[in-house]
């Protein structure tokens, strides 16, 4: 039995920890295209490639057709190789509305990866019941106390390996990531937090508590932050932000409401940015992100 394997223990086939993890490591770790042709836009999959193409239609390629070529000389035929679809973990502790505006991006086409794993502190909560409904599958952190449930930072490291998980999602889990994780990481893993940060952020900070604490200071402007974890509460490098308005009139409720749309759209377009690896970063430190149809421009 594996480190992972041995830190769960000999417990029942019935425990729901231990089926998801056998699932979790027979998960296919890169979902392949299989002879159709997988299109969205002007991007398509032929197996475990990927092709982008500048100009003209796209021939569609039958089981048993040569893949075009993808040497340096296909940059002049008008294709490109774009990265391999990249392996995602979401943590959330709630109902995982971003959770779920991923998840159907990615199925729509409009991410380049596949969510692979759900990790939540609340086993019974809505992202984990939504995760469940699409066989997703699903772990639970921190480990309790007293408890068999769950699983220590070293062995959710190792189990992430396990899945060879590219990048962690953080979309409303409240836990402090623990430094193993961070270190195991570097630059890779995510969060969104629904105030124009370093505003209205750190411990404590979360749901309604930001958008009361926003009217309540008067500021005219509020909005999503998608940015990098580092080891403390909403201190991570910032890699994306929208503005919207806080009216007169604002309940927190409304404001909330306003923010999470924005929240959705922008979430969704930072993870579609990471996975086709337009993430870089200044020699200062700060993440930017190229555009996608202009890579001399950023957003």
């Amino acid at each position: 039995m594996d480190a992972v394997g041995s830190a769960l223990g000999n417990r029942s086939p019935s425990d729901r920890t231990l089926n998801n993890f056998v699932r979790c490591t027979q998960y296919p770790s890169v979902r392949v295209a299989q002879h159709q042709k997988l299109e969205f836009g002007k991007i398509c999959s032929y197996g475990n490639i990927t092709l982008r193409k500048h100009a003209r239609a796209l021939k569609i390629f039958q089981c048993g057709d040569k893949v075009p070529d993808v040497s340096n000389s296909s940059e002049e035929k008008g294709w490109s190789v774009s990265p391999l679809r990249k392996n995602l973990a979401i943590f959330v502790s709630g109902g995982g509305s971003n959770f779920r505006s991923i998840h159907n991006a990615s199925a729509n086409g409009l991410i380049h990866g596949d969510v692979v794993v759900l990790v939540t502190d609340k086993l019974g909560c809505g992202g984990a019941d939504y995760a469940r409904d699409h066989d997703i599958p699903v772990i639970q952190f921190p480990k309790l106390r007293d408890s068999l449930e769950g699983l220590s930072p070293t062995d959710l490291v190792i189990f992430l390996r396990k899945l060879k998980v590219h990048y962690i999602l953080l979309a409303g889990f409240l836990k402090l990531i623990p430094i193993e994780l961070i270190q195991a990481y570097p630059r890779s893993i995510l969060n969104i937090h629904p105030s124009l940060l370093p505003a209205f952020g750190g411990k404590g900070y979360y749901g309604l508590k930001v958008h009361k604490a926003v009217i309540a200071s008067g500021a005219r402007y509020s909005g999503p932050t998608v940015h990098f974890v580092d080891e403390h509460y909403d201190t991570g490098r910032i890699l994306a932000q929208k503005v919207v308005p806080v009216l007169a009139n604002d309940t927190a409720e409304q404001l909330a409401a306003r923010v999470l749309r924005e929240e959705h759209q922008v979430y969704a377009e930072v993870v579609s940015a990471l996975c086709d690896e337009r993430v870089v970063w200044r020699e200062d430190g700060v993440p930017l992100i190229r555009s996608r149809d202009n890579p001399d421009e950023y957003l």
